[in-house]
């Protein structure tokens, strides 16, 4: 068997401690403390866990990084192994092209008995992994399925993004919110659905917090919680949410909809200054009055192997 190029991305499992504020903590309930130090420490044996399962294989050549130290596109790999939850996948997929497949290890599931247990002091939700395929009781079986060839990737839409006719470098995973700097604000846009340059639906004016257009991947995040529907996880089309509109009145039907994988959503800002925030508040472009903004799902697919 032919040795492979694996790259290992870690979140940092310094991401749960907790420090003191003036000499005060910031958490005040004993069991909150103990349930950050234990994801801290459950985060940091899988780390542990699945290094030392790689130390084992003799048909793996691979590298460990941390998310945060990641600049530059990954290539010259023949897997990404992320350890984390969804965001370190996330993460991940701002660096790779559809040539190299994912593979997400959730390390710190939600233990449901745990969160009944606090659910009267605290939120003791942990990680959903949505798109991991592996935890870290499972992580080894998988990996010898994608070895073998027993399990492939699937490819997930990305939406991808121009504005003022010029790309953006970043494709969104799961989804793409564009508002006012200010989530107080109150920000007016335009836009239309079109196919081949060609209007296919009205022009919708709106007045509102901002517009939401997810993947089909993402759809069961902050779409789905603003009252958006789940799509099936391989469909190519997007969904878009104007959130919060100001009297639509009988535009309100156009509030909500689906842009099929052949059409592309085109729409114009007219607020003094506007943030195109790509899956989350990490990857983000500011736009300003005037600016024009188009949305696809002909961005290059991600491979990702699915649970």
């Amino acid at each position: 068997m032919a040795r492979r190029r694996l790259l290992l991305l870690l979140k940092p499992f310094d991401v749960f401690q907790f420090g003191q504020s003036g000499g005060a903590s910031p958490i005040t309930v004993p069991q909150a403390f103990r349930y950050l130090d234990n994801r801290r420490r459950v985060h940091k044996d899988a780390i542990n866990f699945c290094q030392d399962i790689l130390r084992k294989k003799s048909n793996i050549d691979w590298e460990p990084i941390l998310r945060t130290n990641l600049s530059q596109p990954i290539r010259n790999f023949d897997l990404v192994v992320t350890v984390g939850g969804d965001g370190t996948l996330l993460q991940a997929s701002h660096f790779l092209d559809d040539s190299i497949p994912v593979l997400g290890v959730n390390s710190d599931p939600t233990q449901v008995k745990e969160v009944e247990k606090f659910s009267n002091e605290f939120d003791a939700t942990r990680s959903t992994g949505y798109l991991c395929a592996a935890t870290v009781q499972s992580f080894e079986q998988v990996l010898d399925d994608i070895l073998a060839g027993q399990k492939l990737p699937s490819n997930l839409s990305r939406i991808s993004l121009s504005v003022n006719s010029q790309p953006l470098s970043s494709y969104a995973l799961n989804d793409v919110l564009i508002a006012d700097p200010c989530p107080a604000t109150v920000s007016r846009f335009s836009f239309r659905i079109q196919r081949d340059g060609e209007s296919c639906g009205p022009l919708v004016n709106c007045r509102s917090s901002g517009l939401r257009v997810s993947t089909a991947a993402g759809s069961t995040a902050a779409m789905l919680s603003a009252g958006g529907f789940a799509m099936p996880v391989l469909s190519e089309d997007l969904q878009y949410m104007v959130r919060e509109p100001i009297s639509p009145g009988a535009a309100i039907r156009l509030m909500h909809g689906i842009i099929k994988s052949d059409q592309s959503m085109k729409a114009s800002w007219f607020s003094k200054k506007g943030v195109i925030y790509i899956d989350g508040s990490h990857v983000f472009h500011s736009i300003q009055h005037g600016d024009s903004i188009e949305l696809s799902s002909k961005a290059p697919s991600l491979k990702v192997f699915l649970p």
